[in-house]
């Protein structure tokens, strides 16, 4: 039997059973959970400052702990990543690092949990956008123009390209019909195998795209409600519930950033993938850039979405929104390194043309 279940059930005896649990906003359960579990937590790990600092995070991110021997380990891997958030910050490089939801995670946990499998990104190896010579703007962000949804949370599920899907579609349809709406990322997961998409392990917008254009539109979250799960072969998408329709979709060439920075700065936000490297899932501000990611189409595991681009202390940068909760990174966005194809982030682009 844990500690942790004796402590509890201990408890609960003094209380003569009057302990009731009727729901998680019970005020007599969150007293027991904040005050209980904390002064568990101190007595397996101790209470020295690096177990004070793991017991704030254990509380500001609501981690539950199943057993002593999970919480021993969760505070190792979170003191092994905190020295690596540390010794990253001290070398003052262009992005500094912090404790978010995920330093409790080895990096093959939360590869397994939170990223999809490299895609093969065909569709873009031509394209199809037609380039002017008007001159762009040095700074852009399409979140003042009001078009950009809320950062969502994909969950433990690898499905950052529907993330990036409904967010380029949210956004081409606010700037289209002017008003905001909010995709259903579920349906894809379930309905878009057949166009070599994978679900929670993984896929890619621009097929996403193709999907959604050859099958009748997609439905809003509300009707078809994210469950962060698949794999159960079951398509519920019903076309009387369409919200929007693909026309066409926009393919930026591989690699080719300028082509990138024009679509962002005069079309609208465009998908985007790059390669998602150990030590990036504590990201916290600043521009990313990294010297041991990939940049090839083979690479790519993480989908997202570039809403603008910016220069910060003379270096230009990528503003990407993601997909990890508003808590992750710099209000869920990330600055990327731009001109050097960083991670591949020019590598699989495209865009939607909405109805």
């Amino acid at each position: 039997m844990s500690r942790v279940f004796v402590v509890i059930t201990a408890l609960i005896a003094c209380f003569g059973g009057a302990l009731t649990f009727n729901g998680d906003d019970n005020p007599i359960r969150q007293v027991v959970s904040n005050e209980l579990e904390s002064r568990i937590i101190l007595q397996v790990i101790g209470q020295t400052p690096h177990a004070l600092s793991f017991l704030r995070f254990a509380r500001r991110y609501g981690k539950r702990y199943e057993s002593v021997e999970e919480i021993k380990q969760r505070f190792e891997i979170f003191f092994d990543n905190l020295k690596t958030i540390r010794s990253h910050n001290k070398k003052r490089l262009s992005y500094k690092l912090g404790v978010n939801e995920f330093t409790d995670l080895t990096w093959d946990e939360f590869r397994r949990q939170r990223l999809g499998a490299p895609q093969n990104c065909s569709a873009t190896t031509k394209s199809n956008l037609k380039l002017t010579n008007v001159v762009l703007p040095e700074t852009k962000d399409w979140r003042e123009a009001g078009i950009i949804s809320p950062v969502k949370k994909q969950g433990k599920c690898g499905s950052c390209w529907t993330f990036s899907t409904t967010g380029a579609l949210e956004a081409a349809y606010a700037q289209a019909f002017g008003k905001n709406i909010s995709l259903s990322e579920q349906q894809l997961v379930d309905c878009a195998g057949a166009f070599n998409n994978f679900g929670c392990h993984g896929g890619l917008p621009s097929q996403a795209f193709e999907y959604i254009k050859y099958t009748g539109g997609l439905d809003t979250e509300e009707e078809y409600p994210y469950t962060g799960k698949g794999g159960d072969g079951v398509c519920k998408f019903s076309s009387k519930n369409v919200a929007v329709q693909v026309l066409d979709s926009v393919n930026i060439t591989k690699d080719a950033e300028d082509e990138l920075k024009y679509a962002v700065a005069f079309i609208r936000p465009v998908s985007v993938a790059y390669q998602v490297v150990k030590g990036f899932k504590e990201y916290k501000s600043g521009i990313y850039s990294s010297t041991v990611c990939g940049n090839t189409p083979q690479d790519v595991n993480h989908a997202v979405l570039a809403v603008g681009y910016g220069v910060e202390n003379g270096t230009p940068y990528w503003l990407i929104k993601n997909s990890w909760g508003a808590d992750w990174g710099d209000n869920g966005y990330f600055k990327m390194d731009m001109g050097k194809n960083m991670c591949g982030i020019a590598t699989c682009a495209s865009y939607p043309i909405v109805a």
